[in-house]
Protein backbone atom coordinates (compact mmCIF):
# COMPACT_ATOMS: atom_id res chain seq x y z
CA UNK A 1 0.00 0.00 0.00
CA UNK A 2 3.00 2.19 1.04
CA UNK A 3 4.09 1.84 -2.71
CA UNK A 4 0.99 2.81 -4.27
CA UNK A 5 1.21 6.07 -2.18
CA UNK A 6 4.38 6.92 -3.46
CA UNK A 7 3.89 6.14 -7.01
CA UNK A 8 0.62 8.59 -6.62
CA UNK A 9 2.58 11.45 -5.22
CA UNK A 10 5.95 10.75 -7.55
CA UNK A 11 2.65 10.73 -10.54
CA UNK A 12 0.90 13.73 -9.47
CA UNK A 13 4.49 15.46 -8.81
CA UNK A 14 5.29 14.37 -12.54
CA UNK A 15 2.03 16.24 -14.02
CA UNK A 16 2.74 19.11 -12.25
CA UNK A 17 6.27 19.68 -13.58
CA UNK A 18 4.80 19.44 -16.89
CA UNK A 19 2.02 21.72 -16.67
CA UNK A 20 4.85 23.88 -15.42
CA UNK A 21 7.22 24.06 -17.84
CA UNK A 22 4.35 23.59 -20.94
CA UNK A 23 2.67 26.88 -19.08
CA UNK A 24 5.65 28.82 -18.29
CA UNK A 25 4.15 32.40 -19.18
CA UNK A 26 3.67 35.46 -17.80
CA UNK A 27 -0.06 37.04 -17.27
CA UNK A 28 -1.08 40.09 -16.21
CA UNK A 29 -3.07 41.28 -13.15
CA UNK A 30 -4.39 44.77 -12.92
CA UNK A 31 -3.75 46.02 -9.54
CA UNK A 32 -5.38 49.28 -7.94
CA UNK A 33 -4.65 52.44 -9.27
CA UNK A 34 -3.81 51.66 -12.96
CA UNK A 35 -0.88 49.07 -11.75
CA UNK A 36 -0.29 45.88 -13.60
CA UNK A 37 1.74 42.83 -12.33
CA UNK A 38 3.30 40.42 -14.26
CA UNK A 39 3.01 37.07 -12.80
CA UNK A 40 4.11 33.44 -14.21
CA UNK A 41 0.92 31.47 -14.66
CA UNK A 42 2.23 28.31 -12.34
CA UNK A 43 3.10 30.74 -9.21
CA UNK A 44 -0.58 32.59 -9.96
CA UNK A 45 -2.22 29.01 -9.73
CA UNK A 46 -0.27 28.03 -6.76
CA UNK A 47 -1.38 30.92 -5.09
CA UNK A 48 -5.06 30.69 -5.76
CA UNK A 49 -5.22 27.08 -4.95
CA UNK A 50 -3.19 27.90 -1.49
CA UNK A 51 -5.66 30.88 -0.96
CA UNK A 52 -8.47 28.77 -1.18
CA UNK A 53 -7.03 25.58 0.86
CA UNK A 54 -5.71 27.16 4.11
CA UNK A 55 -8.69 29.00 5.25
CA UNK A 56 -10.71 25.63 4.90
CA UNK A 57 -7.74 23.30 5.87
CA UNK A 58 -7.87 25.87 9.59
CA UNK A 59 -11.60 25.61 9.77
CA UNK A 60 -11.18 21.91 9.43
CA UNK A 61 -8.18 21.48 12.14
CA UNK A 62 -10.33 23.37 14.70
CA UNK A 63 -13.14 21.95 13.96
CA UNK A 64 -11.67 18.40 14.92
CA UNK A 65 -9.88 19.98 17.81
CA UNK A 66 -12.67 21.07 19.32
CA UNK A 67 -14.55 17.68 18.73
CA UNK A 68 -11.81 16.07 20.72
CA UNK A 69 -11.78 18.00 23.34
CA UNK A 70 -15.67 17.78 23.45
CA UNK A 71 -15.22 14.19 22.95
CA UNK A 72 -12.59 14.04 26.41
CA UNK A 73 -14.61 15.12 28.56
CA UNK A 74 -17.62 13.50 27.52
CA UNK A 75 -15.32 10.15 28.00
CA UNK A 76 -13.93 11.87 31.58
CA UNK A 77 -17.82 12.00 32.79
CA UNK A 78 -19.08 9.07 31.40
CA UNK A 79 -15.94 7.46 33.81
CA UNK A 80 -17.36 9.44 36.83
CA UNK A 81 -20.20 8.52 36.43
CA UNK A 82 -19.54 4.50 36.57
CA UNK A 83 -17.54 5.28 38.70
CA UNK A 84 -20.25 6.83 41.22
CA UNK A 85 -22.91 4.28 40.06
CA UNK A 86 -20.70 1.16 40.61
CA UNK A 87 -21.81 -1.32 43.70
CA UNK A 88 -20.12 -1.29 46.42
CA UNK A 89 -17.12 -3.96 47.04
CA UNK A 90 -18.28 -7.19 48.77
CA UNK A 91 -16.21 -7.15 52.49
CA UNK A 92 -12.89 -9.51 51.76
CA UNK A 93 -13.67 -13.36 52.38
CA UNK A 94 -11.01 -16.00 53.44
CA UNK A 95 -11.37 -19.13 52.21
CA UNK A 96 -11.43 -21.64 54.80
CA UNK A 97 -7.93 -23.16 55.67
CA UNK A 98 -6.35 -19.95 54.71
CA UNK A 99 -3.61 -18.93 57.40
CA UNK A 100 -5.34 -15.90 59.98
CA UNK A 101 -2.94 -12.58 60.55
CA UNK A 102 -1.65 -12.45 64.18
CA UNK A 103 -4.29 -9.76 64.73
CA UNK A 104 -7.02 -11.62 63.63
CA UNK A 105 -5.98 -14.27 66.23
CA UNK A 106 -5.64 -12.37 69.16
CA UNK A 107 -8.65 -10.67 68.66
CA UNK A 108 -10.75 -14.27 68.51
CA UNK A 109 -8.95 -15.64 71.80
CA UNK A 110 -9.66 -12.55 74.04
CA UNK A 111 -13.33 -12.91 72.60
CA UNK A 112 -13.31 -16.36 73.66
CA UNK A 113 -12.06 -15.92 76.65
CA UNK A 114 -8.68 -17.66 76.27
CA UNK A 115 -5.58 -16.16 76.51
CA UNK A 116 -2.29 -16.66 74.99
Amino acid sequence: MQFLKILFWCLLAFIAAVFTVANWTSVAIRLWGGMEALVNLPVLLLVTFLAGLLPTLAWHSTLRWRLRARLANAERTLADMRTAMAPPLPPATMAPGAPRASSDLTSSASDSGVML
